[in-house]
Parts: C-alpha cells; structure tokens; sequence
C-alpha cells in the first residue's frame, strides 16, 4: 500500500475515533442533568423511581402553606390532583398561595421533596420602581 495512502486512512480513522468519543461524552453529560419535567396528574399515572430528580409545576393550593422552623410544607395542585411538598430553605419572593410554582426534587412515598422552588410569574410583572440618583 502506498505510504501516503496508509497515512491518509490512519488520519481519517484518528479523526473519527476522537469525534465518536467526543460525541459520546457529550451526551452523556447532557443525558446526566436532564431532568424530566410532570404535573401533580402525570405524576399520578407513572412510576418514577425514589433516587430520579425531577420537576414537578402547578399551583400553590391556597391555605396549604405551613412553616416550621426553615421547613416550608405546602401543595401543589394543576386543579386535577394533589401532591404534597416539602422544602427546607428560603422560598423565593413571588411565592405565594395561589401563584405558579416550578419544583426541582425527588418524589418519594407520594411526598415530593424539594431541593430548590422556582416562583413563576404572569406576564403583567413589572419589578418594583428603583430610587436611582445621581449625586453629580
């Protein structure tokens, strides 16, 4: 076989074997922080296992929120079914009863357990006016 022919396939074969390699770390890596995301009802009709993270959206059902200490317990409903939450930390400004909520966590026995709470807000929001001055 003619040399430069046999360098030519080895590069060729060089190049292939790192982008397939490179390929594969990537979407393991993607395929590691993906979390899927369920209402309270999909929740309800599938079988997640205890150790899978996942998010879980609705709303905050109006007089379910309850404090002890740092731990904030409440339920989140999408007005078909019920799941209970518990979260222990500070919850975002924008939450509240009755508002939309994003929950990152693990389910276990029909208890979700959060790690982190997203407050959702309309489309009205507008942020609080800011008292700029200039001192010029």
């Amino acid at each position: 076989m003619n040399p430069i022919r046999k360098k030519r396939i080895f590069n060729i074969t060089m190049v292939l074997l790192f982008s397939i390699s490179g390929l594969s770390l990537i979407l393991y890596s993607l395929n590691s922080k993906l979390d899927y995301f369920f209402t309270p009802t999909e929740l309800s009709k599938v079988n997640i296992p205890s150790d899978k993270r996942i998010k879980v959206g609705g709303m905050v059902l109006d007089d379910s929120v309850s404090r002890v200490k740092s731990k904030i317990i409440f339920s989140v409903t999408d007005y078909e079914n019920i799941i209970k939450v518990e979260f222990d930390g500070i919850v975002p400004d924008l939450f509240k009863e009755g508002s939309g909520v994003v929950i990152l966590g693990f389910l276990r026995d029909e208890t979700f357990y959060a790690e982190e709470v997203l407050a959702k807000h309309d489309e009205n929001y507008m942020p609080p006016n800011l008292n700029i001055t200039n001192d010029n």
